[in-house]
């Protein structure tokens, strides 16, 4: 099993030495500047102590189009929350996370204890990001935070994922032919590199792991046991730390309460 838990102080560290120069590489726009962003990046790279194998790996990925349009097109965030619970599946995800709930009831009470997170949320974030691990995605995960990297619209953003990657890589924890989701989340929950290194507990791609590594996001991110997670209470911070889109955050909380045992 990979061990993958890492210290959150060197975390930092290591990505303000890399920020020091994420911008080097010139980004673009379109496919045609690709290839000579890698040859600038792979070298930035090699100077910071990534290893050879790794950036023979990235030297090999393509330009991901299919990544790129999946970035211009989230319109689903711009639904109301009924609409967007409906587009979701809220009901399903709310039925199959109350029979999980009764099925892994040890899973959830150890996972409680050590980290004060109840298994709504938990169960909630799992149903809508891979449908309980039955959509975790196909695309080259290594090619589609390249390509985000190297795409000006948020490079800044994703160079730190491209960096915690190749470490991640040269560390034998994610392989360069690990497969995710269309932005690179790879596992049963849906984790970004840098979070992998911040908060990750294990083979994201095992249930279990993926569930304690998240609820260890969550309380690094302010979550206190026994407190609320509505909107408007203290461990509803936690949610929108997980992800920025409004809509979705509301969505957690309601649907973890109702799992819980709430209306």
């Amino acid at each position: 099993m990979l061990r993958i838990a890492f210290a959150f102080s060197a975390t930092l560290a290591m990505f303000a030495c890399f920020n020091s120069h994420a911008h080097a590489a010139q980004c673009g726009s379109s496919a045609g500047g690709y290839e000579a962003w890698k040859q600038q990046f792979a070298g930035e790279a090699r100077a910071k102590g990534i290893g050879a194998s790794t950036i023979s790996a990235l030297m090999a990925t393509n330009y991901a189009q299919a990544t790129i349009n999946a970035d211009r097109g989230q319109r689903s965030f711009n639904l109301s929350l009924d609409a967007f619970l409906a587009k979701r599946g809220a009901t399903t995800i709310v039925a199959k996370g109350r029979q999980l709930k009764r099925s892994q009831g040890a899973l959830f009470a150890s996972i409680q204890e050590r980290y004060g997170v109840p298994p709504g949320p938990l169960l909630a974030i799992w149903g809508m990001e891979t449908g309980f691990g039955s959509q975790r995605g196909n695309q080259n995960m290594l090619a589609s935070i390249a390509t985000l990297a190297y795409d000006c619209r948020r490079s800044a953003y994703f160079t730190e994922h491209l960096y915690a990657a190749l470490q991640l890589i040269d560390r034998g924890a994610l392989s360069p032919s690990q497969r995710g989701s269309m932005h690179g989340e790879v596992g049963q929950t849906q984790f970004m590199p840098k979070a992998i290194l911040a908060y990750g507990t294990g083979n994201l791609e095992n249930s279990a792991n993926a569930l304690m590594s998240t609820a260890a996001f969550l309380k690094a991110h302010g979550w206190r046991a026994g407190a609320g997670y509505q909107p408007g209470e203290p461990n509803f911070a936690a949610i929108q730390a997980w992800n920025a889109a409004g809509v979705y955050q509301k969505a957690i909380a309601l649907m973890g309460r109702q799992i819980d045992g709430g209306e």
